[in-house]
């Protein structure tokens, strides 16, 4: 059994995306490694599988490979629309529409956890409230670049501020199939304290299939790790880090530096009580990755899993 630190930092932590890249499959065949996945004794670990809400008629024969005791959970993936105005908000009349859709003729084998979508540079609070009316109580992940992090973040708080419940988050891309894709660790480190003062749920999409940061020479480039990622996440809010010392963290490479136990999780000579990381775990939900078994192998090759 893994320290009861590391399984609260891992719950439900990975949305399958295994239809995007760089893995890139076909419905049926990403459908038949979540049915395997739900299965596994590693199921902990597996938030919901991602899918565009486009696709959500061509699923609906395929969910037999499912079960109530083993049900699909699906992160749902909304167009992404450049601008605000009525585009936007027919966009979100259309996804309103697949997921209830989808969820009320296969009450038993899936569920919607959220919804993720772009959302536009000129979406205002009026306009998220227009948003709010059509999506009901649905959580959603509204991504934007990590250029515009600060301004997303500060019109989400704003807009959640007056929201019973909160059910706005920030979705951040932390990288992609090329280098350029990957956001530097202070442009992340920087979206990670301002959630960590306003309370803002964020999740993180691409990137992320490494527990550990690391240079990977399919993309020419350092990518973050997942247990950088989550680890500052929750230590900066639990102890108020700035952006410099989450930046740190970000970039640490030595898996020495990363202690679990069944009381704590630490970082260095940081600590966050187990109680307390599964509150914090509240505000950093889930991250993307187009592989379930990567992120495993990685964990079992540290002696982590």
């Amino acid at each position: 059994m893994q320290p009861a630190s590391l399984r609260a930092l891992l719950t439900h932590s990975i949305d399958y995306a295994g239809m995007f890249p760089p893995c890139s499959l076909g419905l049926e065949p990403a459908l038949r490694n979540a049915a395997e996945y739900v299965r596994s004794k590693d199921a902990w670990m597996l938030s919901g599988f991602v899918l565009p809400t486009e696709q959500f008629d061509a699923i609906r024969q395929l969910l037999s490979q499912f079960d109530a005791q083993h049900p699909l959970r699906v992160a749902a993936l909304g167009p992404k629309i450049v601008g605000g105005g009525e585009a936007f908000l027919e966009a979100l009349d259309e996804a309103d529409a697949a997921v209830r859709s989808l969820s009320r003729h296969n009450v038993d084998l899936v569920s919607i956890s959220h919804l993720e979508m772009f959302l536009p540079h000129d979406v205002d609070v009026a306009s998220l409230t227009e948003a709010r009316a059509i999506l009901g109580d649905l959580p959603v992940f509204w991504e934007a670049p990590p250029d515009r992090a600060d301004q997303t973040i500060a019109l989400l708080a704003e807009f959640n501020s007056d929201a019973d419940p909160a059910t706005f988050g920030y979705k951040l891309r932390a990288g992609g199939v090329t280098a350029d894709a990957f956001p530097t660790s202070m442009q992340i480190a920087k979206a990670l304290v301002t959630p960590a003062t306003h309370q803002l749920p964020i999740k993180f999409t691409a990137g992320l299939h490494h527990p550990l940061r690391q240079y990977r020479e399919e993309v020419q480039t350092k990518m973050h790790g997942f247990l950088n990622v989550l680890g500052a996440a929750v230590l900066a809010a639990e102890h108020r880090w700035d952006a410099n010392q989450t930046a740190i963290m970000l970039e640490d490479e030595n898996v020495d530096s990363f202690s679990f136990t069944d009381d704590f999780f630490a970082w260095r000579e940081w600590r966050i009580d187990t109680r307390r990381l599964e509150y914090r775990r509240k505000f950093v939900v889930s991250f993307g990755s187009c592989s379930f078994d990567e992120p495993r192998e990685d964990l079992r090759a540290l002696n982590l899993l």
